[in-house]
């Protein structure tokens, strides 16, 4: 995903800032050993002494001692690490931390862009599409299945309550088990029911676990692939960095398919982002009004295939939870 110069700097002062965060953390701490055990300050010292020792050594080429020197060192490295642990300090209280252990806050391991590089290109996206003031909004914690009759629904024989609490323990499921298999969830329903509260749901708790999720209607997308292919003049950099990348994202949403203009061409470019996304095993979410005749009957046979044969199908029940909402408001 291609950055323009002033999002990439504005990620690395992020970095920065990490950085500088975890060096004063760690300074605070030693200033509280020092103060709190004076034995522990007297080692550091003559620890810094005999390093300067040790490296007049190594200059002066007296390999005989080094060896000697060296051991010296590590004893005094284990009396200060067992002076913390005495004091009821993990061993490893003073080496420096850091928010992301796997490129130690600098967004590259190696010359690869880090996962926590990726999300935070993510979130800069999602930060220009307001995406999430939607998700404080929109969560678990705010997920009320009071909203849900507990009528049995007489065709199905389950009420919309024990309906939704078992698309619910799917969704955790789906949650817990991210990094252990590839799943995929599709979501049908009539308009209103939850079926975007739950994907901003799931959005929330693996960004939260800073797993990379796109986030786009079926609308959107469409653009974003037409714009991709034939080239589009008012197409912004959101819309470019988003292409480069949903094929990629650890996770994608398709908020309401069925909305978007279709004809065959469309369907020709989503058969290929879902059929690729399988490909590569990364996991989809799709959000529908349509039922299950109405998506094969609207797209190909080839996609509905994919769907049917690789995403766990969920059927939403209820009544339109926007007019409970207003109506008790």
């Amino acid at each position: 995903m291609n950055l323009k110069n002033s999002q990439y700097q504005a990620i690395m002062r992020q970095y920065d800032l990490r950085q500088l965060q975890h060096r004063h953390l760690q300074s605070q701490r030693y200033q509280e050993i020092c103060d709190r055990l004076p034995a522990y300050r007297q080692l550091e010292e003559e620890t810094a002494s005999f390093c300067a020792d040790r490296a007049r050594a190594a200059a002066l080429g007296r390999k005989d001692v080094l060896q000697d020197m060296q051991q010296h060192l590590r004893e005094l490295q284990e009396q200060k690490t067992l002076l913390l642990t005495q004091a009821g300090y993990p061993a490893d209280y003073l080496e420096l931390t850091y928010s992301c252990p796997d490129c130690h806050d600098t967004g590259f391991i190696g010359d690869k862009k880090c996962h926590c590089f990726k999300q935070a290109m993510v979130d800069l996206l999602y930060r220009q599409s307001n995406i999430h003031d939607v998700l404080k909004r929109e969560n678990f914690d705010t997920f009320d299945i009071r909203y849900y009759s507990d009528t049995k629904n007489r065709s199905l024989g389950v009420s919309p309550r024990e309906n939704i609490q078992a698309v619910l323990s799917t969704c955790h499921d789906f949650i817990d088990h991210f990094d252990e298999q590839s799943r995929n969830l599709l979501f049908y329903g009539d308009t209103g029911v939850g079926k975007t509260f739950l994907t901003n749901c799931i959005a929330r708790e693996l960004l939260d676990a800073s797993h990379t999720v796109i986030y786009l209607t079926a609308f959107h997308l469409v653009d974003i692939l037409q714009n991709n292919t034939f080239g589009n003049d008012d197409m912004d950099d959101t819309d470019e960095n988003m292409f480069h990348y949903i094929l990629d994202c650890d996770l994608l949403i398709i908020d309401d398919l069925g909305t978007e203009l279709n004809n065959a061409f469309i369907t020709s470019q989503l058969f290929l982002c879902i059929n690729e996304r399988l490909l590569a095993r990364k996991s989809t979410i799709i959000s529908t009004n349509l039922s299950l005749d109405e998506l094969q009957n609207e797209y190909s046979e080839r996609i509905f295939s994919r769907l049917v044969s690789n995403y766990e199908i969920m059927l939403i029940l209820g009544d339109d939870i926007r007019i409970k909402k207003a109506i008790s408001e």
